[in-house]
């Protein structure tokens, strides 16, 4: 099921403009039979998985950690022109899109969504999905945001690139500007700039945010254990600048396009 969301806007529940693509009875099939037929759910072990830490090369492109804790899961994805991710769902964790730039398509069993800049995208546990970038354009920029954190929760059902029923990549290297630590999230770690280097990324105070407000070309990720009992994650952008929306106890993970 593809549909986009009625605004709805409350003191602690800010205007959302997510697109939703929920499991269908479809989904919940296709799953069963890659199940039955002996697929394998991963789970990730945060002290011995080092390696995704690192950037991760794919064959449509990169991605690596922009943020993680013991709880949340930030990505930046560049998918490049003409090429798709696999049709693949993550049956454990809820996962969103936040479109940086480019523009593409994600499809799902049944339909397909235009993506381009500020598009977001809510993808529900269990449904299939993939992105493709369009032909003769720039790359497609990506933030994933995964709540709860495993990376190895992944089903793959068809690949380009000759991946379907394997497993997540086995291996990444170094990121050019390292990670960094904050003191005030537990066992979070953050990238402050992308190996492209048209974007950066910081930590933000909620009080900060609405004093200072969100700039154009800026998503905010709200952070904290919160976020995944909730199991729908807070995000605000220049769409969304009232600023009854913003928790100024809360910290906020600021996805910045430099120049912007």
């Amino acid at each position: 099921m593809l549909e986009a969301i009625s605004p709805r806007h409350t003191t602690s529940d800010p205007v959302d403009p997510a697109i939703r693509i929920d499991a269908t009875r479809e989904d919940v099939s296709v799953l069963n039979n890659l199940l039955r037929s002996g697929i394998r759910i991963e789970s990730e072990q945060q002290d011995r998985d080092e390696y995704l830490n690192g950037l991760i090369t794919k064959p449509w492109g990169q991605e690596y950690r922009a943020f993680v804790d013991d709880f949340l899961d930030i990505w930046h994805l560049q998918i490049n022109p003409g090429q798709s991710t696999s049709v693949h769902a993550h049956p454990r964790k809820t996962t969103y899109l936040l479109c940086l730039s480019g523009s593409g398509v994600s499809t799902n069993l049944k339909s397909s969504v235009p993506i381009s800049q500020g598009t977001i995208l809510r993808i529900g546990r269990g449904a299939f999905h993939a992105t493709k970038c369009d032909e003769g354009t720039d790359p497609l920029m990506l933030i994933e945001v995964e709540t709860p954190r495993n990376k190895f929760d992944l089903v793959r059902l068809a690949d380009n690139y000759d991946r379907a029923a394997k497993q997540y990549e086995p291996e990444g290297t170094p990121l050019p500007a390292g990670r960094r630590r904050h003191p005030q999230i537990p066992n979070a770690s953050f990238c402050p700039a992308s190996p492209c280097g048209n974007f950066k990324f910081s930590i933000r105070t909620g009080m900060d945010v609405f004093y200072r407000g969100i700039p154009d070309g800026v998503f905010l990720i709200k952070l904290g254990i919160d976020t995944l009992l909730s199991d729908d994650m807070l995000i605000l952008s220049n769409r969304v600048r009232e600023k009854e929306s913003i928790n100024t106890d809360a910290h906020y993970l600021c996805v910045e396009t430099i120049g912007a």
